[in-house]
């Protein structure tokens, strides 16, 4: 087990480079087997969620290179197993788009139930709805999911809610299905974009991604590609708001700033200066920050995995904010833990009432998920005195090299490993 050390109250100033975009890579990766053959893909974050589904994929008989630390070849021309029931897929939500995809080559596939952020209920009926729609049989036994097809036939599927994970899941079953499937009410995030560009560029025909309506146009093979994944938006957000929380000046450069927009606006109307150029963003906070309201929606609204990184900044601003929560119902588990660097938090259901506080200080605090580990460090860059943070194995599985990135914009961080005697820490 690992813990960092914070030593907050510093101004952050800089540039931060930004990796790629986790959300994409956990859907592209597993789309490659849809090609069987070799796809070179590139911008991969080093985060530890790649690592595990990797590791997953080469059970089936993927075979993985690393031709850098952000460029993987993975050749997909040898799979001799459609079952992943490697015990680490259930730490990770993407386990799931192993199921579209291994269903949309082979027409079976048995993949565990999802796991990931213990954040609230997370259902993939949407995802069971559409292949079966498709033609598939799909039940669930002990925990696993068996999905098989004679034949995948193109169809009309409406879904219930806006689900991110079921428009992924869907378009890879369908891209080799017989005739034309239509996804209305898909979802819009950039990640849906990048997927969907991913597998046009391996020969499939994908219209309206990026809208609520998509189509899709099956073929009858695809082919391998050389591919780069999108910056990640989340992680760029994070980083915009450490430069508002410290007071800083920070520029998130390898960005793409439209994908930003609903971060950005939130960020101006407290009172924060936003710069933007080409592939950056500049943000600096010279003053004290208003309070204001903020509700996540589906894109291109204001992100769900943005919600605590946000809820740490309104616990710094003058005066009352409102958090309120529409994606996940069970996201604010982290509060009591800024409440114990001093921040006046009070949750009633899906809505989080900040009152704002002049200083946070530091404490030892527990990270209950990844987004809500994010949110703790950008408290502890804020906050008087050292805080540390536990459970760091969450933070991992998002973010790339968080240390050296915030050490960069002159943080004071480091990471140490837990003994069995707390008070002793010993750098590692």
């Amino acid at each position: 087990m690992e813990q960092l050390v914070i030593k907050g109250n510093t101004r952050l100033t800089g540039e931060v480079f930004i990796s790629g975009a986790k959300n994409a890579a956990l859907a592209i990766l597993p789309a490659a087997i849809l090609a069987n053959d070799v796809c070179i893909i590139e911008n991969v974050p080093c985060v530890k969620d790649i690592k595990v589904l990797l590791q997953s994929m080469e059970q089936l008989g993927v075979l993985v290179e690393y031709i850098d630390e952000h460029k993987i070849k993975v050749d997909t021309r040898n799979i001799h197993n459609l079952k992943v029931d490697y015990d680490y897929i259930k730490k990770i939500r993407a386990s799931y788009y192993l199921l579209g995809a291994l269903l949309g080559k082979y027409r079976e596939a048995e993949v565990a139930l999802p796991g990931g952020c213990n954040i609230g209920s997370r259902p993939i009926d949407q995802h069971i709805k559409g292949f079966e729609a498709l033609g598939a049989k799909v039940e669930v036994k002990h925990g696993i999911i068996e999905a098989s097809a004679d034949d995948l036939i193109g169809t009309n599927i409406f879904l219930d809610m806006s689900s991110v994970g079921a428009t992924i899941n869907i378009m890879l079953a369908a891209v080799l299905a017989e005739g034309t499937t239509v996804i209305e009410n898909a979802a819009k995030e950039p990640h849906i974009v990048d997927v969907a560009n991913f597998l046009n560029s391996m020969g499939a025909k994908i219209k309206g991604a990026g809208t609520d309506v998509i189509k899709i146009a099956g073929v009858d093979e695809l082919h391998g590609t050389e591919y780069m994944i999108i910056p990640d938006q989340i992680e760029a957000g994070t980083y915009m708001i450490a430069g508002a929380i410290t007071g800083g000046d920070v520029t998130v450069t390898n960005i793409i700033p439209k994908h930003m927009e609903a971060i950005s606006a939130k960020l101006i109307e407290m009172g924060a200066v936003i710069e933007e150029y080409d592939e950056a963003i500049r943000v600096t906070a010279n003053g004290p920050l208003k309070n204001i309201h903020v509700k996540t929606l589906p894109y291109p609204g204001f992100p769900t995995d943005m919600q605590p990184q946000m809820t740490a900044l309104l616990s710094k601003t003058s005066g009352t904010s409102i958090m309120t929560e529409s994606i996940f119902e069970s996201r604010f588990s982290y509060t009591d833990e800024l409440n114990r660097m001093g921040a006046n938090i009070k949750v009633e259901g899906n809505t989080a009432v900040v009152e704002g506080v002049k200083q946070l200080t530091g404490a030892e605090v527990a990270a209950p998920d990844l987004r809500a580990g994010a949110g703790l460090i950008l408290a502890a860059l804020a906050a008087k005195g050292e805080t540390v943070i536990t459970n760091v194995e969450y933070i991992d599985r998002g973010y790339e090299h968080v240390e050296q990135k915030l050490t960069n914009l002159g943080a004071d961080i480091f990471r140490v490993a837990e003994k069995t005697d707390k008070s002793m820490f010993k750098v590692v």
